[in-house]
C-alpha cells in the first residue's frame, strides 16, 4: 500500500480548537499540497491539485469515499490525468452547463482559515463565467463536516447555475430518503433511461417505499435515480459498517433547474461507487455577485443491514441528534 504521508507540516497550532482539531499539509496519494483536517477520531483530505476535491472523509481510519488510488493501491503518477474519484462538487444543471474542466478537474488553490478549517479556490471559468470557492470545516470532536460551496460570478453577464454534489462513496449500500407530500413524481422518484428519457413511473425490485421513506436496496435496472424532497437529508449505509449522512437546504419556493427539478440524485451503478448528489436551486446571480450552498456530512458506526429491515424511525432520532447534538 503506498503510503499516504510523505511530507508533514502542522500548519495551526496554540489555539482551543487546535488542541482537539488540526490542519496539516501532506502528499497524499501522490496529490501533492492537500490540506488535512484531522480531530481525535475523523480526517479529511482536500485535494486542491486536482479539481478542489475530498479524496477522504474517514471515521477511526474507515473511508466513507470512493478514492480509486486507495483502492489500488497505486498513487497518481505525475504528469497524467487524475481519476476524478472521491468527494466530487460541481455546478449545474448538468444537460445544458457547457464544458468546463478548469472548475471540474483544474488546479485550485488552497489555504488555511482556522485552527479546523481550509478552503480551495478554483481559477475563473470563462466558459461559464464563474469562479468556485469551497470551504471545508470540521468539527473540533466528532465527525461533522460543514462543505460551503460559494460561486461568483466573474463575467459581465448574468449567470444561472446551481450546486450539484457529485460525491462518490463506497458501492453496494444502501441508501435511505426521507419523502416529503406533493411529490410531482408518482412513485417519488424518475429514472433515466436511455440516456436522456426521463421516466416518471419507474418501478424496480430494488426500491421500495416504506413508512415515509424511499429505499435504494441495490443496483437498480437503470443507474440513474432522481427525487424532488424537501427533507433536506439522506443516509447511506455502508458495508464497511458506516453511516455517511448528509444535511442540506431545500427551498420548496425556488427553481430547481436541473431537468426534472430534482433536489436529490443517486447515481447507483454495479460497481464499487455510488454517486450521492445533493442539488442546489438555481441562482441567477448579476455580475459581481455571488451565492453559497452548504453541506452538512456527517459519520457514524452501524453494522450494514445486509436483509434486515433498517428502523427508519431510530433513523431519523439518529439524524436529528447529529444535527442537534
Amino acid at each position: 500500500m503506498f503510503t499516504r504521508l510523505l511530507i508533514a507540516t502542522t500548519l495551526t497550532l496554540f489555539t482551543p480548537a487546535a488542541l482537539l482539531a488540526k490542519v496539516t499539509k501532506q502528499t497524499v496519494y501522490g496529490y501533492p499540497n492537500c490540506l488535512i483536517i484531522e480531530n481525535a477520531t475523523t480526517r479529511v483530505v482536500i485535494c486542491g491539485e486536482s479539481g478542489g476535491r475530498v479524496l477522504e472523509y474517514s471515521l477511526r481510519g474507515k473511508n466513507s469515499l470512493y478514492l480509486q488510488e486507495q483502492e489500488t493501491g497505486e498513487p497518481r503518477q505525475p504528469g497524467r490525468p487524475a481519476a476524478m474519484t472521491a468527494g466530487r462538487f460541481d455546478i449545474g444543471p448538468e444537460k445544458v452547463i457547457p464544458r468546463h474542466p478548469v472548475l471540474w478537474s483544474g488546479r485550485w488553490q488552497g489555504s488555511v482559515t482556522g485552527p479546523n478549517s481550509v478552503r480551495v479556490t478554483s481559477q475563473v471559468d470563462k466558459a461559464t463565467g464563474v469562479a468556485l470557492t469551497r470551504d471545508f470545516e470540521l468539527a473540533a470532536k466528532g465527525t461533522h463536516l460543514s462543505c460551503r460551496q460559494t460561486i461568483h460570478n466573474r463575467s459581465e453577464r448574468v449567470t444561472e447555475w446551481c450546486h450539484w454534489s457529485r460525491t462518490f462513496a463506497r458501492g453496494n449500500g444502501v441508501c435511505v430518503i426521507p419523502l416529503t407530500a406533493n411529490s410531482r413524481f408518482p412513485n417519488k422518484y424518475v429514472m433515466y433511461e436511455d440516456g436522456d428519457k426521463i421516466n416518471i413511473r419507474p418501478t424496480d425490485p430494488n426500491i421500495r417505499v416504506r413508512d415515509g421513506f424511499l429505499e435504494i436496496l441495490a443496483t437498480p435496472k437503470e443507474p440513474k435515480l432522481g427525487m424532488d424532497s424537501y427533507a433536506g437529508w439522506f443516509a447511506y449505509f455502508m458495508k464497511n459498517d458506516i453511516v455517511f449522512v448528509k444535511r442540506f437546504p431545500t427551498f420548496p419556493n425556488r427553481v430547481y433547474n436541473e431537468a426534472a427539478g430534482l433536489t436529490i440524485s443517486i447515481w447507483y451503478p454495479e460497481d464499487r461507487r455510488v454517486e450521492l448528489e445533493p442539488i442546489g436551486p438555481r441562482e441567477r446571480l448579476d455580475p459581481g455577485k455571488s451565492a453559497s450552498f452548504t453541506e452538512d456530512w456527517y459519520l457514524y458506526e452501524q453494522a450494514f443491514p445486509g436483509s434486515e429491515k433498517i428502523d427508519l424511525a431510530a433513523l431519523k432520532s439518529r439524524v436529528d441528534k447529529l444535527a442537534n447534538p
